[in-house]
């Protein structure tokens, strides 16, 4: 680990920074994080509510046509991952290796700190307090560093002792509270037991540990009680945390249970799992719960970081605090007890005896949802199966396309003069593929063909109802960065495409864009110095900030990112395909195998024209490989007999199984 640290009095001589730009913005200290962001943007989320929200105003839909870039800063370690903050003088980033701490005003790096293991997740960005800067690590540590010169102080530990298992990993910035660092632990669904952990901040020893799938006590009983099969049952906390100090409250998002699609092994309600959990912060003891989806079999993570607002029922100001389900519908809850202060009941949903399904969902009463119910048949390939929401996917429907992931991650942004929530989502049919043994989990079920949408949306508060929803080309909305929101007016947000651009938080319309030269999809933050007002968001391989009357010029644009899915992967140099191949286990337990039907090893090969490829039946039905443009076939293949063509002409083909055109593979024939 190394630490590169000059003072600022010496590093702005060197460098021809303003010391006056610097000593400024020190002078205007954390910022409460208890208020809306302002001068400076003190956490991750710009207040402890998660808001969003900057009352600065001087960047406004009137004069964003000026707006341009002030600095860009280029940074060690890969891209930077989550939003910066900003505090007592010094904007904290970190890349996927490194951590900076930057002078907002100029960009000139003021430290580096080599990380001791690499940074990932949704949700990045640094924690602050007490004089530190806190980063989640993907080996479940976390580690405090001096807020003035990078210099380590400690390293605390979340985790499961064995730090190289995978999937053990941070995901959201740390929350710094009363003298505690708190995080989630991300376990994906690698079968990890999901937790919430408070460090002491001033020595990283482990203060309290809240499982989210108890063993025993409270929400145990919501599990089944003759077989621990279901053990560690995964729900994963990927998101920072609200944070209520007067009510002593801390309160988390939970993700799903394991295994995913699994229902039959894990019988009951399965608590924690897709629920918001209300923490004690001193203890860690649980003081109420909300669960969006019963008995999840779709990975309906509760994903996005909740939101804390004051909201009016009966003309009585109550405390209380947004919930946005993976599917749209916003949940409306007290923040002290948990109640729903915008009715919510029970709906009777499809079921499936074998997969234990849960008889009712929970769904706000006349409440708009954000994206379609129902998959639109028209987004995907030819041979697969439109599902809605809450419709049952078992082994016996291995074409499913199930609507998993409208709105399940990008973080929200809350107007307290609007009352409004702005969301970004996604029209995202997910393959939701499962098979006959429930452990099996294989990562990366794609079906070329499949069409995205993005999705930008505001839900006014008062009344649980859409303002407006506007589609947008790309589907990283909703595993994006989402909006941050200002008393200007605006919305920013930035896209894979390299745009930055500046949205009318009225109308949704966007009004100013500046192109960055490479993705800048992340979160955003705002903040003032030398009485500038300034937007920051990480992009590529650095960080832009702009002002108004910036004169960087834009960047070349990257790669435009494609609108539906496309063959991915390694192409093997190979003739010979197998048809309903063996796989392994790539989630759970790495070691379960399970016979495939519907599938092709490798799916995609390469040969030379003269040729031939031979597919190899090893399934149990009979199978034609032919083009999905008609131009060849195998002819039947029975099980366990093989089928040829010689390929005498150049070109790229995906193919399928006539029988099943939702098993899909590509050959590559070259000159």
């Amino acid at each position: 680990m190394r630490v590169r640290t000059l003072r600022k009095s010496a590093f702005a001589i060197l460098l021809g920074v303003s010391v006056s730009a610097i000593a400024a913005c020190s002078q205007q200290g954390d910022g409460d994080p208890r208020e809306l962001a302002a001068e400076s943007w003190p956490v991750v989320g710009g207040d402890w509510g998660n808001r969003r929200f900057s009352t600065l105003d001087q960047i406004s839909t009137a004069n964003v046509g000026q707006l341009g870039g002030a600095w860009t800063r280029a940074l060690e370690g890969g891209s930077p991952l989550g939003e910066p903050i900003i505090v007592n003088g010094r904007m904290f980033v970190t890349t996927a290796l490194v951590a900076h701490a930057l002078d907002p005003a100029s960009g000139e790096v003021l430290w580096s700190y080599t990380l001791p293991a690499p940074v990932q997740g949704l949700y990045k960005g640094m924690g602050a307090g007490d004089g530190m800067v806190f980063v989640g690590l993907s080996n479940s540590r976390i580690v405090a560093l001096k807020e003035d010169t990078g210099e380590e102080v400690w390293t605390g530990v979340i985790g499961d002792p064995d730090f190289n298992r995978q999937g053990q990993f941070i995901s959201g910035g740390p929350d710094y509270v009363d003298g505690l660092v708190i995080s989630g632990l991300a376990n994906g669904d690698y079968g990890i037991q999901g937790r919430v952990v408070a460090l002491d901040a001033k020595t990283g020893e482990q203060v309290w540990r809240f499982d989210t799938v108890p063993y025993e006590g409270k929400g145990s009983e919501t599990w089944p009680q003759d077989h621990d099969d279901w053990k560690p049952g995964g729900a994963g906390v990927w998101m920072n945390g609200a944070i209520d100090p007067d009510l002593g409250l801390i309160y988390f998002g939970v993700g799903n249970p394991i295994p995913q699609w699994g229902g039959e092994t894990r019988a009951g309600d399965n608590l924690y799992s897709d629920s918001i959990v209300a923490l004690d912060i001193k203890t860690g003891e649980i003081r109420w719960h909300f669960q969006t989806t019963h008995h999840d079999i779709w990975e309906a993570d509760q994903g996005t970081p909740l939101v804390m607002y004051d909201a009016s029922v009966d003309g009585q100001s109550r405390k209380a605090i947004a919930v946005i389900s993976t599917y749209g519908y916003l949940f409306q809850l007290d923040r002290a007890t948990g109640a729903p202060i915008w009715p919510v009941e029970e709906r009777p949903v499809p079921q499936h005896e074998r997969q234990l399904t849960s008889p009712t969902q929970p769904y706000p009463v006349g409440g708009d949802n954000i994206g379609p119910d129902c998959v639109p048949e028209d987004m995907i390939p030819a041979g697969f199966k439109a599902m809605c929401v809450y419709d049952p996917v078992d082994f016996d429907t291995p074409n499913a396309m199930y609507p998993i992931l409208a709105t399940r991650a990008a973080p929200m942004a809350y107007s307290p003069e609007t009352k409004t929530f702005y969301a970004t989502g996604a029209i995202w049919p997910y393959w939701l593929k499962r098979y006959e043994d429930a452990k099996i989990f294989v990562a990366g079920t794609s079906a070329p063909g499949t069409k995205y949408k993005g999705l930008i949306a505001a839900m006014h508060g008062p009344t649980n109802s859409l303002v407006y929803e506007h589609q947008v080309p790309y589907r990283t909305q909703q595993n994006g960065a989402g909006f941050i929101a200002t008393a200007g007016g605006l919305l920013f947000h930035g896209e894979t495409d390299g745009f930055f651009n500046a949205y009318d938080a009225d109308s949704g319309e966007k009004i100013w864009s500046f192109q960055t030269g490479a993705s800048a999809n992340k979160t955003a933050a705002t903040y003032e110095v030398d009485g500038d007002q300034y937007v920051a968001v990480s992009s590529g391989n650095g960080v832009w900030a702009f002002k108004i009357g910036g004169a960087l010029a834009e960047q070349e644009a990257p790669p435009v990112p494609p609108e539906e899915v496309t063959f991915a992967g390694r192409i093997v140099p190979t003739g010979e395909v197998t048809v309903s191949p063996t796989i392994k286990d790539t989630g759970l337990e790495f070691v379960r195998e399970a016979f495939d039907e519907y599938a092709f090893e490798p799916r995609r090969v390469r040969v030379a024209v003269g040729e031939k490829v031979t597919w190899t039946n090893e399934g149990e039905l009979e199978k034609t490989i032919a083009a999905q443009d008609g131009s060849w076939s195998t002819g039947p293949i029975a099980p366990g007999n093989s089928g040829s063509v010689t390929f005498k002409e150049p070109g790229t083909y995906t193919y399928i199984a006539t029988e099943y055109p939702f098993m899909l593979g590509e050959l590559v024939v070259d000159e």
